[in-house]
């Protein structure tokens, strides 16, 4: 008699933005041409220590978004009204990826999104997507004040799973996080174009390719 191989993983953990969504270099050039903005400044105030600052504090729930619209709004020169909103404004969903996520779900393969998350008032940009609807655990960091790449925030998501670390697949377009995840025993999976991603995953999770 047939058997049927089980399958390589038992979770997969979606980072959200630049993986549920378009890529993120893709929509910070779009901002910045609506903007009128010379390319290059977005990525430069991110770096900038003051602007790492001001994301990791909204990140861990420290500040909320309107202050993080303000602060960031003067370190590139624009006006700070719903600035979240206009610069994630083409961050659109990622529908190849996300049909493979619901799909793994129906297999019997437990998902999860942890995100780095970006406060959800005055805009809220996760609510383009059904997350409740479409994976097993949401875990935003504002919520734990933890974020990634903290081992704690891994060994969290992979607990709300129920999955083994070397169990789980981590999808993300942040190589710090991907390392971070590989250190804790979970394999790797970098995110940089949606169809690439997509037919990766159903390779990997054994999803045909329907």
């Amino acid at each position: 008699m047939a058997t049927t191989a089980k399958p390589a993983f038992d979770g997969v953990i979606f980072d959200f933005f630049g993986v549920l969504t378009f890529n993120m270099v893709e929509v910070i050039s779009y901002f910045e041409d609506r903007e009128r903005l010379r390319r290059g400044t977005f990525l430069r105030a991110w770096a900038d220590p003051r602007g790492r600052e001001l994301f990791r504090r909204l990140e861990l729930g420290e500040i909320t978004q309107t202050d993080w619209n303000l602060g960031f709004a003067a370190l590139i020169g624009v006006a700070p009204d719903n600035l979240m909103g206009r610069y994630l404004h083409d961050a659109f969903p990622a529908y190849q990826v996300l049909k493979v996520a619901r799909r793994a779900r129906a297999a019997g393969i437990r998902t999860a999104v942890l995100s780095n998350s970006l406060g959800r008032k005055p805009y809220d940009p996760y609510s383009g997507i059904d997350l409740r609807g479409t994976f097993d655990e949401i875990v935003f960091s504002a919520e734990h004040g933890v974020r990634k790449p903290s081992a704690e925030i891994f060994h969290l998501t992979l607990g709300k799973l129920g999955v083994a670390a070397d169990r789980c697949l981590v999808v993300d377009d942040t190589e710090e996080n991907l390392a971070a995840a590989y250190r804790l025993g979970m394999t790797p999976l970098l995110a940089l174009d949606e169809k690439v991603v997509a037919a990766r995953l159903r390779e990997l999770l054994g999803l045909s390719d329907l």
